[in-house]
């Protein structure tokens, strides 16, 4: 058995059982990896894949058992490998992060500006999806931060470290008669037509409850995943927006009015995912707690060292900062 096979499993269940595709990512050819496939599954006396011709067509039960082992191996020959790095050169490496637009555009910037002057020798990515996306990719090894709010609960792989709270604002055209509402109600929101986002991302769901415990419907006309595209069908009359209150920059968006919801919607809680078992370079640390103060090394150790979701009690009375 080569580590090399179980790359090539590995790689390939990721690729839909798409071996052209695997090949190409892999820079190898298609009928190398098809011949390792075989040679292992010759070896271990079963098959990891079902085939029609040539073609894969499903993993098999046992197959399956043995492409989530292969992952884990690589998992760990990728931590063997960043420890000798920690040691060689704890101040360059790679870092993965996986978040959303929001983040990525509003709460991200100025850390990551002061992360890369500090550390021009690590390479950092930032990968954007929905929030399950996002999480999916930290536990299947492809980034080592998932930065979101929605979703990362559902995920048991997951060290989960609260962040920040933060709330929403209604954004309007500076004529819209809410302007001159002294205090918004739902009902308010309720007589308009709402342009918000779409649901699983930014606090949706504070949202949707918030409207249902009151016995009201919303009428949402326009979803999207990208604040700035709400801003954008805001301008065009299509309806009111309801954003996260950091998504608003008070020069770019000078030609709407932003209005106060605190008081309608339950605060939300961004957090950092981050795969159980990981091995947490320095600058790893740092990243974290630029990001939160209050995450310090000590307080992230505690909590990978915590069993599943009983890191949560970690932080039960920690203020977190607003935002």
């Amino acid at each position: 058995m080569k580590l090399q096979q179980l790359r090539y499993i590995w790689e390939v269940s990721r690729h839909n059982l798409n071996v052209s595709a695997t090949a190409q990512s892999l820079f190898t050819s298609q009928p190398g990896i098809s011949k390792q496939i075989r040679l292992l599954e010759d070896e271990l006396g079963v098959e990891i894949f079902a085939r029609s011709g040539k073609h894969l067509t499903r993993i098999t039960p046992a197959g399956q058992s043995i492409v989530d082992l292969a992952g884990e191996v690589l998992r760990t020959v990728g931590i063997i490998k960043e420890v000798a790095q920690e040691h060689s050169n704890e101040r360059c490496g790679n870092l993965s992060i996986a978040t959303t637009h929001t983040q990525a555009r509003y709460a991200l910037p100025p850390l990551i500006s002061e992360f890369t002057r500090k550390y021009p020798d690590v390479s950092l990515h930032m990968q954007q999806g929905t929030p399950k996306q996002i999480a999916q990719m930290v536990c299947e090894g492809l980034a080592d931060f998932a930065i979101c709010t929605e979703a990362l609960e559902l995920f048991t792989d997951l060290i989960l470290l609260p962040c920040y709270r933060w709330n929403r604002c209604i954004l309007v055209p500076k004529d819209h008669p809410l302007t001159q509402v002294d205090t918004l109600t739902l009902e308010d929101l309720a007589e308009y037509p709402l342009v918000t986002y779409v649901f699983g991302f930014t606090g949706r769901s504070q949202l949707d409850d918030a409207f249902r415990n009151s016995g009201l419907k919303p009428n949402v006309v326009l979803t999207a995943a990208d604040a700035d595209v709400i801003k954008t069908y805001v301008r065009l009359g299509l309806g009111i927006g309801i954003v996260a209150h950091m998504a608003v920059d008070s020069e770019l968006d000078s030609d709407l009015v932003p209005l106060d919801a605190s008081h309608l919607f339950e605060s939300s809680t961004t957090k950092i995912g981050i795969r159980r078992g990981t091995f947490m370079r320095g600058y790893m640390y740092d990243f974290v707690q630029r990001f939160a103060p209050h995450l310090d090394r000590d307080t992230v150790d505690a909590a990978m060292a915590a069993g599943p979701r009983s890191e949560d009690s970690l932080f039960n009375n920690v203020e977190l900062p607003v935002r």
